[in-house]
């Protein structure tokens, strides 16, 4: 059973999160599942000076908050930043639970809601932008079109989103898409076979061939099993996201210029998205809503904020660019626009009319 939505906030449950001062952390008690007691966890890094703006990061599949320079950036820019570890992701993942399993994609939107709750009616934020990766990003991206006409997100910045599997059509079809509903219904826990994040974890951490370092137990390198349940899941979530949604806030998709297609390391693996294919990003960016843009890196890893140095300035500048235009504070002045003279003689003839 879950707890009744909305209820406040004790502050006394803020504590030190793992990443130390000054990033702080919030217990989310969700209630319980099948498996048992279910949380939630909120990390919060304040900007130096009071703000009213505020960013909430999601991650993605095998994954949780801990790139520390993201939340650098947006802190020095004003911004306060906030990080949600998902149910049975990361610091949220309880002993006797099934890492990152989910039967829908709308089991996240309790701890979703909270959160925006917290950030805007406790913490006092009247903007909120919201930054997703890969999984993070189909599930921000449904949530968003769920609560649109609330005004609970201000702007929508996906990074390297979970738009399709990276899979031969032939595995994409409908008739496998049923077979996969049915599987995941009946037999949830089943571990699929699928290929391993290997590659792609090497290419991150810093005992391998990458310069990142974090926890191996929270993140493994060769990712958690693939259940049933959750495959049949993301497969409805990106099903609905492909028949189009109706984000009412500006959304930028950001992702690699090329996917990697090997099956051995070189150098590529670093320089390309070895999880997703970025044509099925770019294909169905546009169907998010009204006000979307799209951006490509040409040296992006997956996560591109986990790319190459130069990449990830560039990915930084452009984003800042794209905030400044899209997500302006509150207080920024309007845009005057000239008038044409086709309206000066339309409201003359008005006048005289």
């Amino acid at each position: 059973m879950a707890p009744v939505p909305g209820s406040p906030v004790n502050l006394s449950d803020v504590e030190t999160d793992v990443l130390g001062l000054p990033y702080e952390r919030h217990t989310i008690d969700l209630g319980t599942d099948d498996e048992g007691p279910v949380v939630a966890t909120l990390v919060r890094r304040r900007a130096e000076t009071p703000s009213r703006r505020a960013v909430l990061y999601v991650h993605g599949f095998t994954d949780y908050f801990f790139q520390t320079h993201l939340a650098d950036f947006f802190v020095e820019r004003g911004w306060d930043f906030y990080a949600l570890d998902l149910r049975k992701y990361g610091r949220s993942l309880l002993p006797h639970q099934t890492p990152n399993f989910c039967r829908s994609i709308t089991e996240y939107f309790p701890e979703l809601d909270e959160s925006a709750r917290i950030i805007r009616s406790v913490d006092g934020h009247d903007q909120m932008l919201v930054v997703a990766h890969s999984t993070g990003g189909l599930i921000t991206s449904l949530w968003s079109h769920a609560r649109q006409g609330q005004g609970l997100v201000d702007g929508l910045f996906l990074n390297s989103p979970f738009f399709d599997f990276n899979s031969p059509w032939l595995l994409r079809r409908p008739v496998m898409s049923t077979i996969i509903a049915t599987t995941g219904k009946r037999d949830p826990y089943r571990k699929i076979p699928v290929p391993p994040l290997g590659l792609y974890g090497e290419s991150l951490h810093s005992e391998h061939r990458g310069e990142w370092t974090y926890d191996l137990a929270w993140k493994p390198l060769m990712g958690f099993p693939v259940t049933a349940g959750w495959l049949a899941a993301i497969r409805r979530g990106q099903q609905r996201l492909q028949r189009g949604l109706q984000i009412d806030a500006p959304v930028m998709v950001a992702c690699s210029t090329r996917t990697f297609r090997g099956k051995e390391w070189n150098d590529d693996t670093a320089l390309t998205d070895a999880v997703l294919d970025v044509d099925h990003i770019v294909k169905y960016a546009p169907r998010l809503g009204r006000r979307v843009t799209i951006a490509r890196f040409d040296g992006g890893m997956h996560d591109l904020t986990l790319s190459g140095k130069d990449v990830r300035a560039e990915l930084f500048r452009e984003m800042a660019r794209w905030v400044d235009a899209f997500v302006p504070a509150r207080d920024t002045p309007s845009i005057e626009v000239p008038t044409a003279p086709e309206d000066r003689a339309d409201d003359i003839t008005s006048a005289t009319a």
